[in-house]
């Protein structure tokens, strides 16, 4: 199946995101496909959380946004999550005083008052299967009755991803998930990530560890200043000149050693503002 097909699990046309006079996103077309994990990397303020932001309804956009090939622009936040739309955030933190299923039950609870009232009324509990399911996924099964605190930094990311799992979701989009994971986490971490994909699951990856991202990807995208400038497989990305003149402003450098500094110190150059 070409990834440019209408029937994409996930796909933008001609998004755009503009702020006043400020162009955040501009004619962005991206597809995820079922079982498959896209990155979309950039320098520092190249649009990537905005990007997100405007797919999953948390701010408003030009252009079209299409799950399994119908139209969600004109949808609600809370009506694309429930359609199979999920989304994690850079700043994730978990309830600590709840234990990691409760923290994904926390996920499942309906928006509004009325939801609420309904609830209370009929005691309804959050499906104890769809939290077994989600935490099954990602391999932490074992440990949902524990709190965060007392979790491994990796395995407490890897909850924040469990709990956009959780209750059908068919594509999740990841904001820096492995942010401040050493080596040995972020490599853990690709492994679930393989393995979520392999359940049919699309995901879309921002991560500033090229390492992880060069390594799980099936495809990237590359954003500058609001623009697709480069999309490809990893090795045609790490080759292309564009990439390099955006994040360093000059294509005077080999192409494969700007991604290779960047596998060294695990982050991307932060030439740019945010």
């Amino acid at each position: 199946m070409s990834v440019e097909s209408s029937s994409s699990l996930l796909e933008t046309r001609r998004l755009s995101v503009r702020y006043g006079g400020v162009v955040a996103n501009d004619d962005v077309a991206l597809t995820v496909e079922a079982g498959e994990i896209v990155g979309l990397i950039g320098p520092n303020g190249a649009g990537k959380t905005t990007f997100v932001d405007a797919v999953t309804g948390f701010t408003r956009s030009t252009g079209e946004v299409r799950l399994a090939g119908q139209r969600i622009d004109g949808y609600s936040s809370h009506r694309r999550r429930s359609g199979g739309m999920a989304r994690t955030w850079q700043a994730g933190e978990l309830f600590g005083d709840l234990t990691v299923a409760q923290n994904l039950a926390v996920a499942l609870q309906r928006p509004g008052i009325r939801a609420l009232l309904a609830d209370i009324i009929t005691g309804s509990a959050p499906p104890v299967e769809a939290i077994d399911t989600a935490l099954e996924m990602v391999g932490l099964a074992d440990v949902a009755d524990r709190r965060p605190s007392e979790l491994a930094l990796g395995q407490q990311k890897m909850v924040g991803v469990a709990r956009a799992l959780v209750g059908g979701t068919r594509v999740v989009l990841l904001d820096e998930p492995a942010a401040g994971l050493d080596t040995h986490e972020s490599q853990h971490f690709g492994e679930e990530l393989r393995r979520i994909a392999a359940a049919g699951i699309g995901v879309l990856l921002i991560d500033h560890d090229m390492s992880l991202v060069l390594d799980v990807c099936d495809r990237l995208y590359v954003l500058d200043f609001g623009k697709v400038i480069a999309t490809g497989k990893p090795q045609q990305i790490r080759d292309d000149p564009r990439v390099v003149a955006a994040y360093l402003g000059s294509p005077d450098v080999e192409p494969s050693d700007v991604l290779d500094s960047q596998l060294t110190s695990g982050t991307t150059s932060p030439q740019k503002g945010r």
